[in-house]
């Protein structure tokens, strides 16, 4: 995504004096933006560009054989160019000559392949096609896992951007073509089983095979669950009316963007993250919104002061906000709310949160607790059945709980290590939470993970609204367990490092520029 990049820097097929690079250098090879990366004598050289939105690798920061994106903190090996998510593709790696005291980037080197000695694991179905189920079946493949994988899912289409869903897409600023994860060649030519549109109703743990809704049977030798989550659904009067729509699939989105150009009057319910994108995507249509929420926007999750701002944000951009009547009644023509009020809508989009979907976990027998319960390898009380994403319920080593998030990012980086674990790696699952909010023009990056907090400090300013840049640090017990960021990307990826180290000391020093 994203249009040609401008080339800056050195021409580094023609080489640059090795004093001149230090930690890294920004440069160009072939009509291509290459970094070179020094650590002590070793000298690295790879795309510039990040392979999820265009993110310029320069600005972000160098970590052991790695280097991490400023923008979502997707990552890439220096030595392979291999990716985490939120990147799927590489990025590609450089043949790299040092003459005397110059350095010289000669041209590409071919990607490695990777294959697996085969091994006891033949048959892996995945339940589920959003983050976490696309993320480990392109992972098993990466890895050189050679047997079958069938990936069964509910929805119509197959893997795709679901962030997008609410974003971009929504608002018109993305193609369609931008929405599928991979193109559906891909699928074949990696020899992944697209089951769409058919929805699994029993997994049996004694046979090891799942059951569908017409009555198939798929076997497995490894299962990964990853049924990701359902929005909650209103209950009032009015509720099923056609006017109404969720927010949760492609097909969720299609059905609104048809509905919205025959709309002038928005009511948006419930003020999430999903709640406000659509009003901002809505906005960009150029139709009246309204947000109506029993709470402050986002409080509970981003605290008062950040609160304040999203609400700033979004009436500056033309939102009005009705913040504590509840929904009532909806009409043809209006929602009620509890207080009376009547407001206007010829559509209404529903954003009150969701729930994880779990009955088929429950059915299975698997262990439950607000979430499906695995170990630190993703692995549940079942052997052989792991989950991954929205439903997973993990042992964080960073907090010392229990953790289920519903972050995009987090649902692909544990798909990933589910995959990797089916084929015996037995690595824990150790990444930081980490998520991003667009409103507008402005993104707001979350690391960390507070479910409650004592004290919010705030560095910067959000006044100025050509130069916002701001840090949050939200503190409980004196600890700080989540950073937010206006503005300082390169803030929140050492706060993501920080956090995988549990360097207090660090996080206090980013806090304290």
């Amino acid at each position: 995504m994203g249009g040609p990049v401008e080339l800056k820097g050195p021409d580094l097929g023609a080489g640059v004096a090795l004093g001149s690079i230090g930690d890294k250098l920004l440069g160009h090879a072939d009509g291509e933006p290459v970094l070179v990366v020094r650590r002590g004598e070793e000298l690295l050289a790879v795309g510039a560009v990040c392979t999820h939105y265009s993110g310029p690798l320069a600005d972000g920061i160098v970590v052991g054989d790695t280097v991490r994106c400023p923008y979502h903190h997707a990552c890439f090996d220096l030595h392979t160019g291999e990716a985490s998510a939120p990147a799927f593709n590489p990025i590609p790696v450089y043949n790299v000559e040092r003459r005397g005291d110059r350095c010289f980037v000669t041209g590409k080197k071919e990607p490695s392949v990777r294959t697996l000695a085969p091994g006891s694991l033949h048959q892996v179905v995945i339940i589920g096609g959003g983050a976490a189920g696309h993320s480990a079946a392109e992972t098993l493949r990466r890895e050189g896992y050679g047997g079958s994988v069938t990936l069964i899912s509910a929805d119509e289409a197959a893997p795709y951007d679901r962030p997008n869903v609410s974003k971009d897409y929504l608002a018109g600023g993305a193609p369609e073509e931008w929405m599928p994860m991979r193109p559906a060649e891909f699928y074949a030519s990696h020899d992944i089983v697209l089951r769409l549109g058919q929805r699994v109703t029993a997994i049996d743990t004694t046979a090891h095979k799942v059951v569908l809704d017409g009555g198939d049977s798929v076997a497995y030798e490894a299962l990964l669950l990853a049924t990701g989550a359902e929005p909650v659904r209103l209950s009032v009067p009015g509720h099923d009316l056609p006017s109404v729509h969720t927010v949760r699939t492609l097909a969720d989105s299609k059905a609104i963007i048809e509905k919205s150009k025959r709309a002038r009057k928005v009511v948006v319910i419930g003020a999430s993250f999903i709640g406000l994108e659509v009003a901002a995507s809505m906005r960009a249509r150029g139709l009246d919104v309204v947000v109506t929420a029993p709470d402050e926007p986002l409080i509970r999750v981003l605290g008062p002061q950040l609160s304040a701002f999203v609400r700033a944000l979004h009436e500056e951009h033309g939102v009005v906000f009705h913040i504590g009547p509840v929904a009532a009644e909806i009409t043809a023509t209006e929602v009620v709310l509890s207080d009376g009020t009547r407001l206007p809508a010829d559509l209404v989009l529903v954003g009150i949160g969701v729930r994880p979907s779990l009955a088929l976990a429950e059915k299975a027998g698997l262990a439950v607790d607000r979430g499906v319960v695995v170990d630190r390898l993703l692995q549940t009380s079942v052997p052989g059945i792991f989950a991954a994403g929205d439903i997973a319920r993990w042992p964080d080593a960073h907090t010392g709980t229990s953790v289920r998030v519903e972050h995009w990012v987090v649902a692909q980086r544990q798909g990933a290590a589910a995959a990797r674990n089916m084929l015996g790696r037995g690595k824990p699952f150790f990444e930081v939470p980490f998520f991003w909010s667009q409103h507008y023009d402005v993104p707001i990056n979350y690391v960390g993970h507070a479910e409650k907090w004592d004290r919010i400090e705030q560095r910067g300013s959000l006044a100025d609204s050509n130069k916002r840049e701001c840090l949050f640090a939200f503190r409980d017990g004196g600890k700080i367990t989540a950073i937010v960021t206006i503005g300082r990307d390169r803030d929140s990826l050492e706060a993501e490092l920080a956090f995988e180290t549990d360097d207090q000391a660090a996080l206090e020093t980013i806090v304290a520029r």
